[in-house]
């Protein structure tokens, strides 16, 4: 579709509730809930390869690495209904850009059931999944709700993925207190389906910590094409099985965090340049973080009992063989640490690469 539009009176503009400017091409889950955000709204256009900040307007120009219309394609096909858009590549002063015009939709526009409005020049969900104000709420819950909620205000696609699954898991610790935490919040369940939940919602909150890292770096390397750039050798094979060049970057980012799966942490930083520049975990965070993947394994490979691997994180305090239990206070523990983990990351990544943000 071509778009008509003259953008010399537009880009002088500042950001607003029908006006979004982003520096980078942002994933397609991303992209998607901006487009439905306008749609609900009053409509709008997405400039890409604008950055605003401090109340400056900076025309950048958008990478010719990766094509946007292959991502735009990916996040209309995530909304229903699909909602009337234009989108098109435009030159301005010898930059390229993308413009991406939406009309406002009749009808409302979902992406994976949640619905996004546009609030002033920030992206809102409008029907959140998490629960607040219950009789008899355990403190731990009532302050991860308002860390999360707080969480929302600015962040990548790939934490505002992690936040809703995190609160999802709120929300089942929150229903099911009668099996996890029967007596006291600090008491490990005796209760056998409650023993099996909390190995799942433990392992649940690890996993998507890892998943949170894949698309941070799926995130980095469609913003700035060079940090993909190394001497690894990949298989013929392996460049073929993907469609186009998002998706290998994807199946890279993947391929990035098989150390990490395996515990290793440190090794993981180590390897990914784009999160060690950060300089936002140090080697004390690193050690907490593999210990709590390491209770993960046991959890999912092993129904909570322990092994030798297990006891040398953990020397002294557990026998071999011995039953796992964590209490409903030391999983939200790990829970809460995640989550200040990934908001002190998602920060840092928006500021040294200029990340799109919602």
């Amino acid at each position: 579709m071509n778009i008509s539009t003259d953008l010399s009176g537009i880009l002088g503009t500042p950001e607003n509730e029908r006006l979004e400017y982003k520096a980078v091409l942002p994933p397609a889950r991303t992209l998607a809930q901006m487009i439905a955000a306008f749609a609900n709204s009053n409509g709008g256009m997405i400039i890409l390869g604008v950055n605003e900040a401090n109340g400056e307007i900076k025309i950048t120009g958008l990478s010719e690495d990766f094509h946007a219309n292959g991502v735009t394609h990916k996040a209309i096909d995530l909304l229903s209904p699909k909602p009337n858009i234009k989108y098109d590549y435009l030159s301005h002063e010898g930059k390229r850009l993308y413009v991406i015009e939406v009309e406002k939709s009749l009808t409302v526009v979902a992406i994976e059931n949640k619905i996004y409005i546009r609030n002033g020049t920030k992206i809102v969900l409008n029907n959140p999944e998490i629960k607040q104000n219950k009789t008899n709420q355990l403190p731990l819950i009532a302050q991860l709700i308002s860390d999360l909620l707080a969480f929302r205000a600015t962040g990548t696609g790939a934490k505002s993925k992690f936040l809703d699954h995190y609160s999802g898991v709120l929300n089942i610790i929150d229903d099911l207190g009668n099996i996890l935490y029967p007596d006291s919040a600090s008491a490990p369940t005796t209760n056998q389906e409650g023993k099996i939940l909390m190995r799942i919602l433990l392992s649940s909150c690890a996993d998507n910590f890892e998943i949170y890292l894949t698309d941070l770096l799926y995130e980095i390397y469609l913003a700035n094409p060079a940090t993909l750039k190394s001497a690894q050798q990949v298989t013929i094979k392996e460049v073929l099985d993907c469609a186009d060049m998002q998706e290998f970057v994807l199946f890279w980012a993947k391929k990035k965090l098989s150390k990490l799966q395996r515990g290793s942490v440190k090794g993981f930083i180590a390897d990914n340049s784009q999160i060690k520049d950060l300089n936002v975990i140090d080697d004390a965070q690193q050690d907490n973080i593999e210990k709590v993947l390491q209770i993960r394994h046991l959890y999912a490979h092993r129904n909570g009992i322990v092994d030798e691997k297990f006891l040398q994180f953990y020397p002294g305090e557990y026998s071999l063989n011995e039953e796992h239990r964590l209490s409903i206070e030391n999983m939200l523990g790990h829970f809460s640490y995640f989550v200040n983990i990934v908001d002190k990351i998602d920060k840092a990544a928006i500021l040294k690469y200029q990340l799109a943000t919602l």
